[in-house]
């Protein structure tokens, strides 16, 4: 196990370029295994969920090569159509291997997914989805039992905008007999970029990025050669530290419209913001003021994977905030560790209460989730005194490398073997 040991109180400058999206490589390695071409996905982030999707994969007879960055995936010999609960359980992504496993087999079999523990995040949105395209399924002992002698389009609606279930249709659908509409489907940019994907492929999808997707299925997939879209969330993350910080960043490679709502409240914080083309720069060099209120919504909404990032900002800025989560019941597990450096933050269900303090102080604290470990390393760059963050698992899950970006930045961070 790891720990970060920070020194805070250093500004930030430079620049750095953003990571390919953990959110849009992980269903991308999902899709793979549609075709027995090979399949290779340029500038894969080196983070443990990518290397789990990996080993879902090999598991299922899937030949799969990490060379120079790239991945490459051949699933000629893939075979078997069962992944292993222990895969399951470490990596929620998991579940986009439904969809792929039922057009490749005919056949899938994985236990309840895993993952961070933000909520209860129910799949019957994908489950409900898959049995109106021809899927059997039985629920056995925590496990998905999936089975279709021929998957077939149909008029699909969902009653919430969920990612997981928009992805798992497409792979679904893709090869499925006659045309499949999705109405009410996630708009977010990861849903764009898997739809790319699968028509570089040769899918016939259109839509993605609208509330209607329209998928018309084929018979066959090739391979293809695909960059996937840079990480609008590690992005973010940068972002905010800069503001927590002070000093100025450019973060490079990210589509600035995929964070519309972000540059608005650092904007609404006090922190300059420039934008061209790829390029994001943002200068921040007194106390900031905080948001009135930020409230997490389906894209373009705020992003809900942001949200722990913004109570460490705002805990460090002057006035008050209100925070609503309204996407995760279970998201503000990082509020008492905020509070072991000094934070003032009360919640009251899926809301925040946020009084900015000024300086936190150095603590001790651990990771419970992804996003939430984020937020403790940004507050720990901007306290006072010397932090240690526990658990780097979490972070390892979406954040390569993110010691080294941030000393590069000028942080004072290292990584130490507990």
């Amino acid at each position: 196990m790891d720990k970060f040991v920070i020194d805070g109180g250093r500004r930030l400058f430079g620049s750095i370029r953003a990571q390919s999206a953990k959110n849009s490589v992980l269903p991308l390695l999902a899709a793979s295994i549609l075709t027995e071409q090979r399949v290779t996905i340029r500038e894969t982030p080196p983070i443990s969920d990518v290397a789990c999707m990996a080993q879902i994969l090999r598991e299922l007879g899937a030949e799969v090569r990490f060379e120079g960055g790239d991945v490459t995936i051949d699933s000629a010999n893939a075979c078997d159509h069962r992944i292993s609960s222990a895969l399951t359980k470490e990596l929620r992504s998991s579940v986009f291997m439904l969809g792929s496993l039922l057009t490749r087999f005919g056949r899938a079999v994985c236990a309840y997914p895993g993952g961070c523990d933000i909520g209860l995040r129910p799949i019957d949105l994908h489950l409900n989805a898959l049995k109106r395209l021809g899927v059997e399924i039985e629920e056995r002992e925590g496990y998905i039992l999936c089975s279709c002698k021929r998957l077939k389009g149909a008029d699909l609606v969902l009653d919430f905008p969920s990612v997981g279930a928009t992805e798992n249709i497409l792979l679904a659908a893709v090869m499925a007999e006659g045309r499949t509409v999705l109405e009410g489907a996630a708009k977010e940019p990861e849903i764009v970029d898997l739809q790319n994907f699968l028509n570089a492929m040769g899918a016939k999808i259109a839509g993605a990025g609208t509330d209607t997707v329209v998928i018309e299925g084929v018979t066959k997939l090739n391979g293809c050669d695909y960059l996937p879209i840079k990480d609008r969330i590690e992005a973010g993350t940068y972002l905010i530290g800069c503001a927590v910080c002070g000093g100025e960043v450019e973060v490079e490679g990210v589509n600035a419209d995929s964070l519309g709502l972000l540059l608005h409240k650092l904007r609404e914080n006090g922190c300059k913001i420039h934008v061209k083309n790829d390029k994001i720069r943002i200068a921040s060099d007194r106390r900031l003021k905080c948001n009135r209120r930020i409230e997490t919504r389906p894209f373009p909404g705020f992003p809900t994977d942001l949200q722990a990032q913004t109570a460490a900002l705002n805990s460090m800025a002057e006035g008050c905030a209100l925070i609503v989560e309204n996407l995760f019941e279970t998201r503000f597990k990082y509020v008492p560790e905020l509070k072991k450096m000094g934070a003032d933050i009360e919640v009251n269900g899926r809301s925040a209460f946020v009084r900015g303090v000024g300086r936190l102080h150095g603590a001790a604290v651990s990771c419970g989730d992804l996003r939430g470990g984020a937020a403790l390393v940004l507050a720990a760059l901007g306290a006072e005194g010397t932090s240690e963050v526990l658990d780097l698992a979490h972070i390892d899950r979406g954040y390569a490398d993110m010691e080294g970006k941030l000393k590069s930045l000028g942080a004072q961070i290292r990584r130490v073997r507990v």
